[in-house]
């Protein structure tokens, strides 16, 4: 069965030969790499072109200007050929025998009359070249979950179907890309499933280029458009995916606007305190 990988990356050369070289690595051959060079000025275009001709599986799109990862990651998918999909970001890597195992996980789920939406794995976390720990997903995510917290991570695991069914990343969105489509994934086809292993080397070092948006603009604006399409049928689901937007990793803190609309959608004690934390975190 082939896989399809698929890598947007943006003047990031030496990091992309990393994650291009832990894909064609893998123990199970029956692979495509599928890179989009969205627009880099730093050499990207060159090396794809000399390293596809000496590995007939990486695939590319050198695009001349930027356009932003959700249009390259549907360009990628749209072009696959596998019958299974999955991605991986320029500055992160696959341990070898991740596709292997997705693959079989994924028939040993099916065998035991499981229908996954998708898979997910255990991460390695790594921060200027030490790693520092691995992650400790939860075992199983459905939609709901997703309105509390990403328990899936920046990847996911399935047949192409399911990413085309779905709809795609939305590249309208100013953020929040990713837990968007895993909400569409998990609304039409259900459960997503945790390999309990690390097949996913996660830099996360500090830079100034990483993909992550930050901007308080962009962040409230992904919250008004995800909230509208995903949680207006529960006052509590709307609360809970707008305590994300507080959360320390954005270091955005509750206005007095927000606690009023906060608490017009309810009491609810948990999220009062947990509101109450964001508003009086130290820098």
């Amino acid at each position: 069965m082939r896989v399809s990988i698929y890598i947007p990356t943006h003047n990031r050369l030496e990091l992309l030969k990393r994650a291009v070289e832990s894909v064609l690595r893998q123990t199970h051959e029956d692979i495509e790499v599928i890179v989009v060079n969205d627009g880099s000025s730093d050499g990207t275009d060159q090396y794809l072109i000399e390293k596809a001709a000496s590995d007939t599986r990486l695939k590319f799109i050198n695009k001349p200007k930027a356009e932003g990862a959700p249009k390259a990651r549907n360009a990628a998918i749209k072009m696959a050929t596998g019958g299974f999909i999955t991605g991986l970001d320029d500055d992160d890597a696959f341990v070898e025998t991740r596709v292997a195992a997705f693959l079989q996980y994924w028939d040993l789920l099916v065998s035991q009359k499981l229908q996954p939406a998708c898979l997910y794995s255990q991460d390695v976390i790594i921060a200027n070249g030490d790693t520092v720990r691995t992650s400790s997903k939860r075992g199983s995510v459905n939609f709901e979950d997703l309105l509390e917290f990403n328990y899936i991570g920046n990847q996911i695991f399935a047949p192409k179907e399911h990413f085309m069914e779905a709809g795609l990343f939305d590249e309208s969105l100013p953020a929040w890309q990713d837990l968007e489509f895993f909400m569409r994934v998990l609304k039409k086809y259900g459960q997503a499933y945790l390999l309990d292993i690390p097949t996913q080397l996660y830099d996360d070092s500090p830079r100034v280029d990483r993909i992550s948006v930050k901007s308080e603009k962009k962040i409230r604006e992904a919250f008004r458009i995800v909230s509208t399409k995903h949680a207006s049928h529960s006052a509590r689901a709307q609360q809970l995916l707008m305590i994300r937007v507080f959360s320390k990793f954005y270091g955005i803190r509750p206005k007095p606007r927000d606690w009023i609309h906060f608490l017009r959608k309810g009491f609810w004690m948990g999220g009062i305190l947990r509101m109450l934390r964001e508003t009086l975190r130290y820098p």
